[in-house]
């Protein structure tokens, strides 16, 4: 790939980063002007434009502890699974392939409806996230122990194992809501639809750690990716240690997954078809894959939450349903299109 390529994608993308994340601090009940928020950040960076449009201490407040918080999670829970899913597409040598495939997600869900079930959720605002977290290590730990022969991961039977326990977590998940009442039932429901509603300072700080670091461990391992996603075969005759490099970012994967997941709820579609599109522009080097999607990732999801929160007058449409609207028809188009190339 031709360096000027990368880069132009790149600037693009920081762009696009730049203008939804003040689309989304502008989006909302809430009146708060798009060049209002633009002129706030030139301000906080002692630029002194637009001094014409500086805030009241209300829009201020309504910045600071309510849209600010709810966009840096969104940030971080896109680039954290649009990482995670380009790690696991290229282990898989899959490009449908998506974090939801080890089991993260079904483990998520019923860590949370323990959670909601036991009433944690009501008494602290840690409770359900760190139920989805554990609900989340353990099954990709159970996923990783049924799929384990003889010292190696097959990739097929990793497959296997991750339907599997996907399909045993559902079950356990379906057992709890039975005995649930009608009021924790909606609860589990508008978490599972996934949801960045009501997000404070907090819920950053317990994701900021865990997703920053999974993603700094994916994109200094990109070049023992790029040799994983030859196959096995090849890894072995290079002098890699496949089984121990594969389990080590199917972990960071899982775990990146699974802190994005218990502080936004299960949202779908952005660890599968962002690095399916990205590869499309930058190809299959992960050294340029792995930043172009943790970059779009972000853009995405930010873009899925403004877009969510301005289109109905009185009520907001939850940033699960968004991603799925607009994810599924482009991605569809997508894969008609590379269908057809080939």
């Amino acid at each position: 790939m031709k360096k000027y390529h990368l880069k132009l994608v790149l600037t693009v993308l920081i762009v696009a980063l730049f203008f939804v994340i003040c689309l989304s601090l502008s989006a909302g009940q809430y009146d708060l002007g798009f060049f209002q928020v633009v002129a706030w950040g030139l301000h906080q960076l002692n630029i002194p434009l637009l001094n014409e449009l500086q805030l009241t201490e209300q829009q201020e407040a309504v910045l600071m502890y309510i849209r600010l918080p709810r966009t840096a999670v969104a940030l971080l829970v896109g680039a954290g699974l649009a990482a995670s899913g380009t790690v696991l597409q290229g282990l898989f040598s899959n490009p449908l392939a998506d974090p939801g495939i080890i089991g993260v997600s079904s483990g998520a869900t019923c860590g949370a409806v323990a959670a909601i079930c036991l009433g944690l959720n009501s008494t602290s605002m840690f409770g359900l996230p760190a139920f989805a977290f554990v609900g989340a290590l353990l099954a990709v730990t159970l996923t990783i122990g049924l799929a384990t022969r003889n010292g190696r991961i097959p990739v097929l039977t990793l497959l296997l194992a991750g339907v599997v326990v996907g399909m045993l977590f559902s079950a356990i998940t379906a057992a709890l809501l039975t005995v649930m009442d009608d009021h924790k039932v909606q609860q589990y429901l508008f978490w599972t639809i996934g949801s960045l509603d009501y997000r404070r300072w907090e819920h950053v700080l317990m994701g900021v750690v865990p997703i920053t670091l999974g993603i700094i461990i994916m994109l200094l391992m990109a070049r023992h990716l790029n040799i994983l996603a030859l196959g096995e075969a090849e890894a072995k005759a290079v002098g890699m240690p496949v089984v121990r490099y594969r389990l080590i970012l199917l972990m960071v994967a899982a775990l990146t997954t699974a802190s994005g997941v218990c502080i936004s709820g299960s949202i779908g579609f952005v660890g599968l078809i962002i690095p399916h599109m990205m590869r499309m522009l930058v190809g299959p080097n992960h050294s340029h894959l792995l930043p172009v999607s943790i970059l779009a990732g972000a853009v995405f999801l930010i873009f899925c939450d403004s877009i969510g929160r301005s289109i109905l007058t009185n009520s907001e449409i939850n940033v699960g349903i968004m991603t799925a609207v607009l994810g599924t028809p482009y991605f569809l188009y997508l894969l008609r299109k590379h269908t057809d190339l080939q």
